[in-house]
């Protein structure tokens, strides 16, 4: 079982199973984290959406460069969470099914290709206070110790 975080479904509407690919990102003492401007300000571990046919580590990699410009490498998977949320930008009610990696950023190679997102380097603290979800919260304070 897939423990659920945040709200439960709403009775009435029909979700769609979006599953995803995430990653704690440590460089030195901080996290690179991902900044999603519109349509509000919400901090997020980089990654995003498994495309069909795409793994969840080549969704990794592909979500992280398009976020965030850089290039990661030895991902390991912590683990999962599910949400039930409704996303704005593609207008659907999403079962978001968020498969959780650590994973080693090598260097940054090109600035962030999605026009919402800016690039954040957090301090432990700052990470946890700035989540904008509780799994990804949940994820990094295990990934702490």
């Amino acid at each position: 079982m897939i423990r659920r975080v945040g709200q439960p479904p709403q009775k009435g509407i029909s979700y769609r199973l979006r599953p995803g690919a995430y990653a704690i990102l440590p460089l030195e003492r901080r996290f690179l984290m991902t900044a999603q401007i519109i349509p509000a300000l919400d901090v997020q571990l980089p990654g995003g959406g498994i495309d069909p046919g795409e793994s969840p580590v080549q969704a990794l990699h592909r979500e992280v460069l398009e976020e965030i410009g850089w290039r990661i490498t030895r991902p390991r998977r912590l683990g999962a969470f599910r949400r039930f949320v409704f996303m704005p930008e593609y207008d659907l009610w999403a079962e978001k099914l968020c498969h959780i990696y650590v994973a080693h950023p090598v260097r940054q190679i090109a600035e962030p290709i999605e026009p919402d997102h800016s690039t954040l380097v957090l301090s432990p603290d700052e990470a946890l206070g700035a989540l904008g979800n509780d799994g990804d919260r949940m994820f990094l304070n295990r990934y702490l110790g």
